[in-house]
């Protein structure tokens, strides 16, 4: 477990999100799977979610969220001095994601690295980025959190297939000044006892030969979901409480909490333990479903966009995923 207080102060500049125009409905899903709409919604609360095109990568959709991050942001991407990625599904094992939106950005000058810590992804790359920004040895980086998880999914698998979606979001991290907001605290954590609940057990060097016809490890996203509830809502607790606890904040000053959109029960459940009211909550799990390190990027992104959130509103962000990882970050907007 980490928790960073900088002194000196990192802002988010700009947000940014992509989401292919492939949607899947819970109806689709019908004709897919033995399923029900009112199964899905009632068990999870998502009713769509959105596909890649075939032949768009991962690193496609991180680009084109970049993009809009940097549209925002006012910087061009040669400007910037750090790239990460957080991914679970990269193009390639090797090099990083980060490598290939580097080049489509031309951002040449740039250090580009992924991070691999699953839904908690995102704020992983806060943290990392947050800290080499505020060591002050570099001005501008790019936080990605973007998945192609339907390469990934087993679609006969009713339990996981009506998960999961594709999507990418990111951020621009600047040095900022005590009038520009600033990113408050961030906790990051992992738990490697819990690494079987949730994983992709084909695909790396333990079965780097998976088999996609049922016979040994598979490539696919395997869950045990009732495990997953229970440490990922006390994780996230324990999280979240930190960070607004270190930040100085509490429930009457906090704007707005964006957490990992993975299922409506452990949002719910969250907000509950936190004492913070439905309506300070932001969900749209109901239109993407669970997009992993993309969740909470495209959710911040959508948020700021929106006008939830204003020049010196505080918010808090926090979400978990397989290792077990959990993490959280106090923001001032």
């Amino acid at each position: 477990m980490s928790i960073n207080t900088s002194n000196n102060p990192v802002k988010i500049a700009g947000t940014g999100s992509y989401l292919p125009e492939k949607e899947l409905t819970n109806k689709e899903m019908e004709a897919i799977v033995d399923t029900t709409d009112e199964w899905i919604t009632s068990r999870t609360g998502i009713k769509s979610r959105r596909i890649a095109a075939e032949g768009q990568n991962t690193s496609d959709l991180a680009t084109e969220a970049a993009k809009n991050a940097l549209e925002q942001a006012g910087i061009d991407g040669a400007d910037l001095d750090v790239i990460i990625v957080a991914t679970i599904t990269p193009d390639t094992l090797t090099p990083a994601t980060a490598c290939y939106v580097q080049h489509n950005l031309g951002a040449k000058k740039a250090v580009a690295f992924d991070v691999s810590a699953a839904c908690s992804g995102f704020l992983f790359a806060m943290e990392v980025a947050q800290r080499m920004i505020s060591d002050g040895n570099y001005e501008n980086a790019l936080i990605i959190g973007a998945e192609k998880l339907s390469a990934f999914t087993n679609w006969d698998d009713r339990n996981t297939c009506v998960l999961f979606g594709d999507g990418a979001g990111a951020a621009v991290l600047t040095r900022g000044d005590e009038t520009t907001g600033r990113i408050l605290a961030t906790q990051v954590g992992s738990d490697g006892s819990q690494t079987s609940i949730l994983n992709i057990p084909g695909g790396g060097s333990a079965c780097p030969k998976p088999s996609r016809d049922g016979e040994g490890e598979q490539p696919y996203l395997a869950m045990q979901g009732r495990e997953v509830f229970k440490l990922a809502v006390n994780a996230m607790k324990r999280a979240s409480e930190a960070v607004i606890e270190e930040a100085g904040l509490d429930a009457e000053n906090i704007k707005l909490i964006i957490p990992h959109q993975a299922n409506l029960r452990i949002i719910d459940a969250i907000a509950d333990r936190l004492t913070i009211p439905n309506e300070k909550v932001f969900v749209n799990l109901h239109k993407y479903g669970n997009t992993s390190a993309a969740a909470m990027a495209i959710a911040l992104d959508e948020a700021n966009r929106e006008g939830k959130i204003e020049r010196g509103d505080n918010i808090v962000m926090v979400g978990f995923g397989a290792g077990l990882t959990y993490a959280a970050a106090a923001i001032q907007w």
